[in-house]
């Protein structure tokens, strides 16, 4: 009878299925079906009263729905503040700086409205001393140790905090769900729960997520349907820098970022990042380019660094950090097929400075231009920049918002950019103080950059076969 009653669910996709397989049917991922409880058909077919209904027109949205943060960067990603009544969901390696952000936060929440600090990890006098440590001290700021849901239930209705922590939500136990804390059940239970609580009570409730291994967050793929925001705080542990990143948010725009610096004394924002991740840009040393993508609504430059050397091993190597491994072989392909340039007994490394991941089409011409610089060893200039696609017949394409990409290319004081001749055309340059130089294909970028470029210090190895000019 017990074998009969369980369900296996799919913690990546929500697959249910009676028996236990190794390949999930739905999704196609190995060892990601865990044992269920299901709903019972009476609890599913119960009736309830009817509700009532509101006009969208009766319906009032005031002004003061969002709590400001206190961190404008933090603001900006969650569309001006943080909503009322939100269910937001905040994941992140461990040691990442999560419950700093977190603790900082609350220290300018408390200032004006109740706080409620809910953590199942540690203690009441370890969060304290954290606490102490980043200066944290409101009055309004409450703590409570504790994992189980329906204590934590009570305190929201006993104390009515206007904000609520759950640190984390892998940690939450829900007496009434018979399955361990952090299984698929547990998980997704608990964070129906605290989704009604919300609602009901008009407080915003913000989660905090383990990830896995692969940098997914733990738990069933469903826990990001229920929650109303996802925002991922990403980073490398030997960098001082963290990005957090919005992955979905149904009150503002998704694919927003906040930078914020790691210090003794908590986490800092970052307001000018491309003055950041510039600063240490050497000048004259080749193979280094400077690209600008956006991220949301904001354009942001960057330098990419291009290495290329005689390789000791039969087969060169190809390693690339910041950016897609295929991309990066097909560019080489195209200054092969349509530059000339020799890349076949050569290694190729190229790295992304800061830890930022470049993944739109924009990004393609600033890294060709910097492997020829680098198979060359003739620096850009360190007032050039450019922007656009590559295709593979080495045509250049026309990116998305460059009049936003060109305006931050001023602000950082460049003066010259190599743009798409397309993009040049729909362009008026008397709106720039900043040079726009127009490029068809590969081989005409490759030629501005040559007119640009101070002589070569050390002897090429293209081989002989590529354009001198």
């Amino acid at each position: 009878m017990l074998k009969s009653k369980e369900v296996f669910v799919c913690r990546e996709c929500g697959y249910e299925t009676p028996k236990w397989l190794g390949k999930c049917p739905s999704c196609g991922q190995w060892n990601t079906l865990e044992q269920s409880v299901p709903l019972s058909s009476s609890a599913m077919l119960r009736g309830g009263k009817a509700a009532r209904v509101s006009a969208i027109g009766d319906i009032r949205a005031d002004s003061d729905i969002r709590y400001q943060t206190g961190i404008s960067e933090l603001d900006r990603v969650l569309g001006g503040g943080l909503v009322k009544g939100s269910l937001v969901l905040l994941g992140g390696d461990p040691g990442i700086g999560k419950s700093t952000l977190l603790l900082q936060v609350c220290e300018q929440l408390g200032k004006q409205r109740k706080v409620l600090y809910v953590s199942g990890e540690e203690s009441a006098r370890q969060i304290k001393l954290r606490a102490s440590r980043l200066g944290v001290a409101s009055p309004s700021l409450f703590i409570l140790s504790c994992s189980d849901l329906d204590t934590i239930l009570a305190t929201i209705r006993e104390e009515k905090p206007a904000v609520v922590i759950i640190d984390s939500i892998q940690t939450m136990l829900l007496a009434s769900v018979a399955s361990a804390a952090g299984s698929v059940t547990q998980v997704r239970e608990c964070a129906n729960v605290l989704l009604g609580a919300a609602k009901e009570n008009d407080i915003s409730v913000i989660l905090v997520g383990h990830v896995t291994k692969e940098g997914n967050l733990a738990g069933p793929r469903v826990l990001e349907h229920i929650v109303d925001a996802v925002f991922h705080f990403e980073g490398e542990q030997h960098h001082a820098y963290r990005i957090l990143r919005a992955v979905k948010n149904r009150y503002g725009a998704t694919n927003e970022i906040a930078v914020f610096e790691m210090r003794d004394s908590g986490l800092s924002q970052v307001e000018n990042p491309s003055a950041m991740l510039l600063a240490e840009r050497p000048e004259m040393v080749s193979g280094s380019c400077v690209v600008c993508v956006l991220e949301g609504s904001r354009p942001i430059l960057a330098e990419v660094q291009a290495l290329i050397t005689k390789s000791g091993f039969p087969s060169p190597r190809r390693m690339a950090t910041g950016f897609d491994y295929n991309r990066m072989s097909m560019l080489l392909a195209v200054l092969e097929k349509r530059a000339g340039y020799v890349f076949g007994s050569l290694d190729a490394y190229i790295n992304v400075v800061g830890g930022l991941k470049l993944d739109e089409p924009a990004c393609d011409l600033p890294i060709a231009l910097a492997m020829v610089s680098g198979l060359r060893d003739r620096p850009i200039p360190a007032d050039l920049l450019a922007i656009g696609e590559i295709g593979l017949g080495g045509e250049i394409r026309s990116v998305i918002r460059l009049e936003d990409r060109l305006r931050e290319a001023e602000r950082m004081g460049f003066r010259r950019v190599i743009i798409p001749a397309s993009s040049l055309e729909k362009l008026n340059p008397k709106k720039f103080k900043i040079q726009l130089i127009g490029a068809s294909n590969i081989l005409e970028a490759l030629r501005a950059l040559a007119e640009t470029s101070p002589k070569a210090a050390r002897p090429d190895h293209s081989g002989g076969n590529a354009d001198e000019n």
